[in-house]
């Protein structure tokens, strides 16, 4: 299969090179100091699944140099995915697809304006994962997976191969029939847990290790499942003690990727997630105090450390 890359990051850069591992024609898109590093060392995978250099792929900051592809795993930052979209339409031209594994709910609507919803499938990632310095990539960790699925009238047989390539390449990958809920599932539990871990500037372990943090934390999920309820979508009655448990098994060491943003002086996406969660409330009429604060909290380091 004929990937790309955009946005060789912990998320695309831990998955691509498991790919391109079970030699599939990957190519990986990325800019400055890592992508020197990339074309000058290759992409290192630093990971208790198995460490890994990734020396003979194509490594560009130029999508448009690419040939269309089967599949683009789309994992930039979210305020670059309008331009970013523009940028790789030639590359679904053929009849490809572009799964983004982002986070926020924000993406795939963009994504569908520009290409044409026949080109989107959704896509949920599970792992923690960083560029621990350009062209490494440090997995923290054993969990990594993906949830990969068709919207509405969507091509479904492109979710299913995609989903059994990553099989036959070692990755622990689903093919689900409502991505919707799929998507929902991991943005109310990334909106709380990125607000709590970059509230108090400290990993998952203290966040559910300090009752009262905990009670924050839980709040903040509890929020975000009442407005997913409101807007139809069929998160289970049991979805809050279940991401409660997720949480609890969790690495103690674990953070978000927005508190390693947050620490690196980097831009924020707190906007699509926990003031998304405050904003969608307001509209539903609905309470959403602790999003709010947590979004609160993190507006005067929005636009990062220069702000």
């Amino acid at each position: 299969m004929r990937i790309a890359v955009i946005g060789a990051g912990g998320v695309g850069g831990y998955f691509g090179a498991r790919l391109a591992q079970a030699g599939n024609d990957v190519a990986f898109v990325a800019r400055g100091a890592h992508l020197a590093a990339l074309r000058d060392r290759g992409l290192v995978i630093e990971s208790a699944r198995g460490n890994a250099t990734i020396g003979n792929a194509v490594f560009t900051d130029d999508p448009s140099a690419l040939a269309p592809c089967d599949v683009i795993l789309f994992c930039v930052k979210l305020w670059d995915v309008e331009s970013a979209a523009k940028q790789i339409a030639p590359l679904v031209a053929k009849g490809g697809v572009v799964i983004p594994f982002q986070n926020g709910l924000a993406s795939a609507p963009v994504l569908a304006g520009t290409l044409g919803a026949a080109h989107v499938l959704g896509g949920v990632a599970y792992i923690a994962a960083t560029v621990r310095a350009p062209g490494i990539i440090a997995h923290t960790g054993t969990m990594a997976r993906l949830r990969v699925g068709a919207f509405a009238g969507g091509p479904a047989d492109r979710a299913a191969a995609f989903v059994a390539t990553c099989v036959q390449a070692g990755i622990e990958a689903e093919e689900v029939q409502d991505i919707e809920r799929a998507l929902w599932e991991k943005f109310c539990f990334l909106s709380a847990f990125s607000g709590c871990t970059c509230l108090i500037r400290k990993p998952i372990g203290v966040v559910r290790g300090d009752p009262d943090v905990r009670r924050v934390f839980e709040a903040a999920l509890r929020e975000g499942f009442a407005v997913g309820r409101a807007r139809n979508i069929a998160l289970a009655d049991d979805y809050v003690s279940k991401q409660l448990a997720a949480a609890d098994a969790l690495p103690e060491a674990m953070n978000s990727s927005m508190l390693n943003d947050l620490n690196a002086g980097n831009r924020l996406e707190a906007p699509w997630l926990s003031g998304a969660v405050a904003s969608m409330a307001a509209e539903a009429g609905l309470p959403a105090p602790v999003s709010a604060t947590l979004f609160a909290a993190m507006k005067p380091y929005i636009n990062g450390a220069r702000s």
